[in-house]
């Protein structure tokens, strides 16, 4: 059985200039979680971190993602699919290109799990899309992917409104976390800010003592 409680209050330790301690990074964090999930819970978090790697993203991990017993999964993967065609959308757009060419559907009557109108998902537009439109219009690219970041933030709070000490609101911690370890790369300075918010929205929803802020 997983240990939740422990899970979120012996979280690892961030520093107050907000870099990992000593050569430690996204993966420690993620070894600590590990270990107090259960298989099946782990299971659910390497669904998670599949999602993280634009190589094993396609037609058959949203079938599965879809589809999935967990809530926060589903909604988060419906997000990301959205997002990712929106993204899609805009550059053939840009490149001059069909339109919906490269965008997921799920329309595939020949697959074995397809539903009697041939599909494997629904690609829904997002109630999002506007704001996702909007973002993508931004000609600055920083300025578009740190909008970007902060749609998927707010989204995966809005789906872990009322969780607490479960399997979802360490997937929403490891959603976030994976936002500002990006940004560690791409933005020194705001993958640190993105660490002190992230600090600050634990400590504020748990009141954890082991995780120090300055």
């Amino acid at each position: 059985m997983s240990n939740f409680e422990y899970i979120i209050a012996s979280l690892p330790v961030l520093l107050p200039d907000y870099r990992y301690a000593e050569g430690k990074g996204f993966g420690d964090f993620i070894a600590e979680i590990r270990e107090n999930l259960s298989d099946a819970d782990n299971a659910t978090l390497d669904l998670l971190l599949d999602g993280f790697d634009e190589t094993k993203l396609g037609e058959d991990f949203y079938a599965g993602a879809l589809r999935h017993r967990n809530r926060f999964i589903r909604n988060w993967f419906r997000f990301d699919l959205g997002l990712r065609n929106a993204k899609v959308r805009y550059l053939n757009a840009r490149l001059g290109r069909p339109a919906d060419l490269d965008v997921l559907t799920g329309e595939n009557p020949e697959a074995e799990d397809a539903d009697i109108e041939g599909f494997r998902f629904r690609a829904e537009e997002l109630d999002e899309a506007g704001a996702i439109s909007d973002i993508l219009a931004e000609e600055n690219l920083l300025a578009r992917e740190k909008a970007l970041d902060d749609l998927s933030w707010k989204k995966a709070d809005e789906l872990t409104v009322f969780d607490y000490f479960d399997l979802e609101a360490v997937l929403a911690f490891v959603v976030k976390l994976r936002i500002a370890d990006r940004w560690l790369v791409l933005d020194p300075e705001e993958g640190r800010e993105r660490f002190r918010r992230l600090v600050k929205e634990v400590k504020g929803t748990f009141n954890l003592d082991k995780i120090h802020i300055s």
